[in-house]
């Protein structure tokens, strides 16, 4: 009998080791909080690309601009030489001194022409100008072939980001729709419950919370005012928002500017060890880095997780998920 089936899975294109029962409803859900999470770590990495993709074009744009005046400097020298050569030409001083207007390099041709000694003694500077004006054109749009290139490349990546983020979320959402429709509803019910009751309880944490005047507390106060607000990517409020973008508008309320990237901010601060955080003390975990939070003290700390959930109160533990506690910053 046993070798029926295996043989019958065989004619049907099936393993016999797939022959296994559906997985269970709440292998499902463990699955789609999973997706869910890995959708919001990619959603980070493109807000690291999105920072990194500014800088460049900031960048590029200031070095087409210098480009730009320079070239009009090289149009000017060019134009000096052409009055200069015209004028010998005409005054019959030598007759290869219209070529200057077609030299790559001036200073290479006064060295080969041994007619160029009068041209030389009086004109050396505008040939030096000519020909260092030239040089920094030719760096200038070495520099800026690079820095586009660059660009191009961001770019790339950040819509890789978001696509492998996207189809994370496609994929949470097909698991889903593959339950049973009373199996898809029940849990629907449960996740609700469970966001409530943590609503209710992150309400109480971020009501109780006094906190003084310094950077961190103002900065803690106005993320937990947040709490309930859903998790939208690149959201930076004011009713939606992702970990970095909740984060760095917080620290704004304290008139401290940080990027709009988790993997950015732990470059800012004070590096703390997790034995002695204090109430706003950014917390960072995953490696790489993709997830920000605010240590509330209690062992407590506000984020906004994932796609899926809202700004919360947690425990904060040595873990998030599967994301280890990298590391903490004062700031």
């Amino acid at each position: 009998m046993f070798r029926f089936l295996v043989a019958l899975a065989l004619i049907l294109g099936l393993s016999p080791g797939l022959a296994q029962a559906a997985p269970t409803v709440e292998t499902a859900q463990r699955e789609v909080d999973r997706l869910r999470t890995l959708a919001a770590e990619k959603f980070e990495d493109a807000n690291e690309a999105t920072i990194r993709i500014k800088a460049l074009e900031r960048e590029t744009g200031a070095l087409a601009s210098r480009e730009a005046v320079l070239r009009k400097e090289l149009d000017e020298a060019s134009t000096t030489l052409s009055r200069i050569a015209i004028s010998q030409y005409t005054a019959g001083g030598f007759g290869e001194g219209l070529n200057l207007l077609f030299s790559s390099d001036p200073s290479k041709y006064l060295s080969d022409a041994g007619t160029m000694d009068l041209l030389a003694r009086n004109y050396s500077k505008q040939l030096r100008d000519y020909a260092t004006t030239r040089q920094k054109v030719e760096a200038s749009q070495f520099v800026v072939a690079d820095r586009t290139a660059q660009l191009r490349a961001e770019r790339e990546r950040l819509n890789k980001q978001v696509a492998n983020a996207k189809a994370s979320l496609v994929k949470a959402e097909k698991i889903l729709k593959g339950l049973k429709k009373e199996d898809r509803e029940r849990l629907a019910r449960e996740e609700a419950a469970r966001e409530n009751q943590i609503l209710s309880a992150s309400k109480k944490y971020a009501q109780s919370f006094k906190g003084d005047n310094s950077r961190g507390s103002i900065a803690l106060k106005y993320a937990l005012q947040q709490v309930g607000d859903i998790y939208v990517w690149a959201a930076s409020g004011p009713t939606r928002w992702d970990c970095s973008g909740l984060t760095m508008r917080a620290f704004r309320q304290a008139k401290v500017s940080l990027p709009h990237s988790s993997r950015m901010q732990i470059r800012y601060g004070k590096t703390i060890s997790s034995r002695g955080l204090k109430p706003g003390d950014l917390v960072f975990f995953g490696r790489p880095i993709s997830h920000v939070a605010i240590y509330m003290g209690g062992g407590k700390m506000v984020h906004a997780p994932r796609p899926g959930k809202r700004v919360e109160v947690t425990k904060f533990t040595m873990r998030f998920g599967s994301k280890p506690f990298v590391g903490a910053k004062r700031i």
